[in-house]
């Protein structure tokens, strides 16, 4: 093969053309400290990279949905509390009346004190929370719980929340996992046997009140305990669900430092390395420099001499 002049300046130039375009692809990374910069530096590299900033943010949309759900039990938690208190005051008048030396007075005031605790316990059950009511159901913008008297002097409560065959709300906590909120208010209307709701227990008590019928505000005792166990009984189902959530925030978080962790590798550059590199590719684009002079430089005149 016959090297001439122009064979050596056309390698030259393409050498150096490819250690010019190293120093800068190091250039660039150590600028960016990226990997990659555009999808044509590493096109499988860049896919997985979008791949792992699309998890991070779905990752970051689940933890939203599971610290609002953790929020939303806990005011549920609170409620359902109140509400206890509420029926341990009810029940503890209901006995005081239920004593004999207790006249129609005394009676009548007991009555307008459970009057009020029975107020108190429906703020409660219609609590909100981010302009979403907890025990609406489905239906989370009504107004769950009503009072209502009629003419003739009776007592009851109306449920006006959603009344769907499955009333919970489902949030999704993470891909292909669902929880779903004790949202069903109708859960808490009725007492465990389901043959009275806690309107007409109400009622039953103002009437037995009235009638200073002691016998059957002892009877009546019975069928509050049985709705202050299932008002606990709730709780206890709302506490399961807390503690799944705050597991499920504690895998989301550990996930979310597993992801970043993986792009981290995928994306960022090792400093040291890239630096290290960059000195290597700088000196080999010089020397190529610097030999380039000699080649270039040399014309017919320097074989004459």
């Amino acid at each position: 093969m016959r090297i001439t002049n122009s064979l050596m300046s056309q390698n030259f130039l393409s050498n150096l053309n490819n250690n010019m375009n190293n120093v800068y692809k190091y250039q660039e990374q150590l600028s960016s400290l990226k990997q990659v910069s555009r999808p044509s530096d590493d096109p499988l590299k860049v896919s997985k990279i979008m791949d792992l900033k699309n998890e991070i943010k779905q990752n970051q949309q689940y933890k939203t949905t599971i610290n609002d759900a953790i929020d939303f039990t806990n005011v549920q938690d609170s409620a359902l509390a109140n509400a206890t208190n509420s029926l341990q005051r009810i029940h503890t008048l209901t006995q005081q009346a239920a004593n004999g030396t207790y006249n129609t007075q005394d009676r009548q005031a007991i009555k307008t004190e459970i009057e009020n605790e029975v107020e108190t316990m429906m703020d409660s059950l219609n609590t909100n929370f981010g302009g979403r009511y907890v025990f609406a159901g489905k239906e989370s913008t009504t107004k769950p719980f009503t009072t209502e008297r009629a003419d003739d002097g009776n007592f009851s409560i109306k449920y006006e929340g959603s009344t769907m065959a499955n009333n919970n709300v489902s949030k999704e906590i993470a891909r292909g996992v669902n929880v779903e909120l004790k949202t069903d208010g109708l859960d808490l209307f009725n007492n465990n046997d389901g043959t009275e709701n806690i309107g007409e227990l109400f009622n039953d008590i103002f009437t037995a009140l009235d009638a200073d019928d002691v016998g059957k505000l002892g009877n009546l005792l019975g069928d509050i305990e049985s709705q202050l166990e299932l008002t606990v009984n709730k709780r206890t189902e709302i506490g399961a669900i807390q503690n799944r959530l705050t597991a499920a925030l504690d895998r989301n978080e550990s996930e979310y430092l597993n992801l970043e962790t993986s792009l981290s590798t995928n994306q960022d550059i090792d400093l040291a390395e890239t630096y290290m590199n960059y000195t290597m590719e700088m000196n080999a684009y010089q020397a190529s420099l610097s030999m380039g002079t000699k080649i270039l430089q040399t014309n017919i005149m320097d074989y004459v001499r």
